[in-house]
């Protein structure tokens, strides 16, 4: 199915700006950091007689991933500037659904908080669940990182303009994975296809458990390119030279990697990718929410957290909590579109 280009234009401009996928955050966000920083924790203490005992972090995916690594950081340093034990619990199954469920579910007595991901504005879409980011109450979001397409090193594309155009010419002729059907980088995949005015079915979708069985796929000759929710997923085969990353789909430059052109040099204005942030359960006292993103504002500027995120290649980007509340609802509203026009609502 071709789209009308005014009708794809119009979907991109509004991905790109949900996404928003570039460092930002308001006068009000950057000044509070700045306060904690030069004042000291103290200033952040703004709930009476919070917190009153140790703390749950829930995280959906599995122990050892990127996001229970990004989650034990946060908790490490939120229970020294808090001075209770914070426990990451990890909640799996249901591609998510269970662990942002039992975030939405949990008490609303700030003994509870989760680290949210991208597919709570994608899930419901799916009919996988009811629940979406109105269910829960935004608090800071942490992370951003901008997928990447990626091929193997013997790949015949040199550029990313090399592949869009021979799919433009040989429609259902080439093979793509990353993720599971309607995953993170499936849904980028169609992004950077609407995004170029081609059909979302000029690509067969191989589905994969993630990145990496998608990266063997891809140098065993399984499959003609890949597209990953982020860099940092191919850097051990791409700094080793097995594969080359054709573009990321980002408004700036990777700072890890600098010399991978932007999709946007391709006259494609697809910003996409993945991104994590702590929430708390709606209700959950305002006092409450402002002392975590005030002492969160301060973490994401420490060396310790930027340590463990260099380590695992993911970008750190911060967002306040009316920020990051609009940006949630943005980044749903943008899927449910993509979504719907690739044919992947229930």
């Amino acid at each position: 199915m071709q789209f009308p280009k005014a009708r794809s234009a119009s979907l991109v401009a509004l991905v790109a700006i949900s996404m928003g996928l570039a460092a930002c955050s308001d006068d009000a966000d950057d000044a509070t950091a700045d306060a904690g920083a030069e004042d000291g924790a103290h200033v952040c203490d703004v709930a009476p007689d919070y917190p009153s005992g140790p703390i749950e972090l829930i995280v959906p995916w599995s122990a050892g991933g990127g996001t229970d690594q990004v989650a034990r950081s946060l908790g490490n340093e939120l229970s020294d500037a808090l001075g209770v034990q914070v426990n990451v619990v990890n909640r799996t199954g249901g591609g998510g659904v269970v662990g942002h469920s039992a975030m939405a579910d949990a008490d609303n007595n700030g003994r509870s908080m989760g680290l949210v991901t991208a597919e709570i504005g994608m899930m419901h879409w799916q009919g996988l669940t009811d629940l979406n980011a109105e269910d829960l109450q935004a608090v800071s979001q942490v992370n951003a990182d901008q997928a990447a397409v990626t091929v193997s090193a013997d790949s015949e594309f040199e550029t990313v303009d090399d592949l869009l155009a021979y799919i433009e010419e040989n429609p259902g002729e080439l093979t793509s994975s990353g993720t599971a059907q309607g995953g993170i980088g499936h849904l980028a995949m169609l992004g950077m296809l609407m995004g170029s005015d081609l059909p979302t079915d000029s690509v067969v979708w191989v589905p994969s458990d993630g990145a990496a069985p998608a990266l063997q796929e891809l140098v065993s000759g399984g499959v003609d390119f890949i597209v990953t929710s982020s860099i940092g997923e191919v850097r051990t085969m791409l700094e080793a030279g097995e594969v080359k990353t054709l573009a990321i789909m980002a408004d700036e430059p990777d700072a890890n990697y600098p010399e991978v052109p932007l999709l946007k040099d391709s006259d494609n204005d697809y910003v996409g990718g993945t991104w994590r942030g702590i929430v708390v359960p709606s209700g959950t006292d305002e006092k409450i929410v402002e002392e975590l993103d005030c002492y969160i504002a301060d973490i994401v500027k420490g060396e310790a957290f930027e340590e463990v995120m260099s380590a695992t290649g993911f970008s750190i980007i911060y967002r306040g909590t009316d920020d990051f509340t609009q940006f949630m609802a943005d980044y749903d509203a943008s899927m449910g579109e993509i979504m719907g026009e690739a044919g992947l609502t229930d």
